[in-house]
């Protein structure tokens, strides 16, 4: 597993904030390139229990070391344990994040083995057992990381009108780095 340097992590988020004090980028005015303080072991371990599960590795590692969100892809890494501060604001992801914790959800089988290209025929709700939503990209897009079976690790992207549900990374590490290291 890579670790994280938190140093490193928040000294790049700073750069990319005085690199783009406007904004402009696409979900920066939602995170504002901001980190939430690290999650305590024992809430970590209370969560995975809650829930049945062990968070993969470099997800579990990064909201230990680094922060809980919100800096990240997209508009920003969801929360792990808490809703976000704005939840009730009418946005579509608070919805996806409150469905996921609904009991049984998160340990459930992921029910695909392979990626489903194109325009998803099945129900979204149906795919997404055993993912937890990390972050949304808008129009109904929104990236999950894979929490049990062979494909346990991956991050996936589910655009269900458009680009179906397939893998965006090999795992939380890549994914995330990715996203720090963009102009």
């Amino acid at each position: 597993m890579k670790s994280w340097d938190k140093d490193g992590v928040r000294t790049r988020l700073r750069e990319m904030a005085a690199q783009d004090r406007r904004l402009e980028r696409f979900g920066a005015s939602t995170h504002r390139y901001e980190s939430a303080p690290a999650l305590p072991e024992a809430e970590i371990r209370a969560f995975e229990e809650s829930h049945g599960i062990n968070l993969p590795p470099e997800y579990r590692s990064f909201v230990a070391q680094v922060g809980n969100g919100p800096a990240g892809p997209g508009h920003g890494l969801m929360p792990l344990t808490l809703p976000r501060p704005d939840d009730g604001e009418e946005w579509a992801v608070d919805d996806e994040w409150n469905e996921d914790r609904l009991p049984g959800r998160l340990a459930a089988p992921f029910p695909l083995n392979e990626p489903l290209p194109g325009r998803v025929a099945a129900s979204a709700d149906e795919l997404t057992f055993g993912t937890l939503m990390l972050a949304e990209e808008g129009c109904g897009s929104y990236i999950r990381l894979i929490l049990n079976g062979p494909r346990a690790g991956e991050v996936w992207r589910i655009d269900p009108d458009w680009g179906g549900f397939v893998p965006a990374a090999p795992g939380f590490h890549t994914w995330y780095s990715q996203w720090l290291q963009c102009p």
